[in-house]
């Protein structure tokens, strides 16, 4: 199966991991994702359809956009990559356009522009909601029309929606199958980074995921896959599932000599009581 990239960059995607996660994803007919991210799960598997959350507005609006509308999103956001807004004064500009406004258009298409002209394809928000990603200053951004097409076919069959993981799990019935790939565990004390959607991502919202992930399989009969830093304390938290360990290189360093390998655990919550 060809392996398909997402049109976004995005720190802790899972497009090294797709095998990987394929290969633990039990069959379904309907895959859903919490964290849908840049969605390399979706574009590498074949279920009959997608639930596919997250509580960033910025990205499901910017999915919706696509999926309703793949034409002219893909023909105007062509016209935003050319060397002259290849520029700090012009990025910073935008940046501030897109903090100011509401309209869903504009919004989307800056978001798409900041995630390929900005900082190593960073989404950040700062605590009053601004995204604050610094300019990337790359030599030639590339424009993935490609990728953008191949999602917005995919995307006919996906539902989108701004919600939490909790909110995730609701929509959850037995003819589906959840994969679940939250911001990160820390590796230490001093590593947690900074927050993804303005509110963070605390310990206590790892330890709830792993409890619903576990009721879920257990109670319900849905196996959940969870992906996270092989820590101690996933471990601690992923107790019941089986678990599969697996490298990666991290790919939050601009230095790609300095993205060290480190293991990553898979957690299968099974959808029986045997584990």
């Amino acid at each position: 199966m060809k392996k398909h990239r997402a049109f976004l960059k995005w720190a802790g995607g899972k497009y090294s991991l797709v095998d990987d996660i394929r290969r633990h994803l039990p069959t379904a007919d309907v895959l859903v994702e919490p964290f849908v991210g840049a969605g390399s799960i979706f574009l590498n598997t074949d279920y009959e359809h997608y639930v596919l959350t997250d509580i960033n507005p910025d990205l499901i609006n910017l999915y919706n956009l696509l999926k309703r509308a793949p034409e002219s999103y893909i023909s105007e956001a062509r016209r935003w990559f050319t060397p002259e807004n290849n520029r700090k004064e012009v990025y910073l500009s935008v940046r501030q356009q897109f903090n100011a406004t509401d309209d869903v258009m504009y919004r989307s298409l800056a978001f798409l522009y900041m995630n390929r002209f900005g900082f190593n394809g960073l989404c950040r928000y700062n605590k009053k909601g601004g995204f604050n990603v610094p300019f990337g200053s790359y030599k030639k951004p590339y424009f993935p029309e490609a990728e953008l097409e191949f999602f917005a076919c995919k995307a006919q069959k996906a539902t989108f929606i701004c919600s939490g993981y909790k909110e995730a799990f609701e929509r959850v019935d037995e003819r589906s199958v959840v994969y679940c790939d939250p911001p990160y565990a820390p590796l230490s004390n001093t590593a947690n980074f900074t927050s993804y959607a303005g509110n963070g991502f605390s310990l206590d919202d790892q330890a709830a995921l792993a409890d619903i992930a576990e009721k879920t399989a257990k109670v319900r009969g849905i196996p959940v896959l969870i992906s996270n830093h092989d820590t101690i304390l996933t471990r601690r938290l992923y107790h019941g599932a089986q678990l599969n360990v697996v490298k990666v290189k991290r790919t939050i360093s601009r230095n790609a000599s300095s993205r060290n390998k480190v293991d990553e655990l898979l957690a299968l919550f099974a959808a029986t009581s045997e584990q």
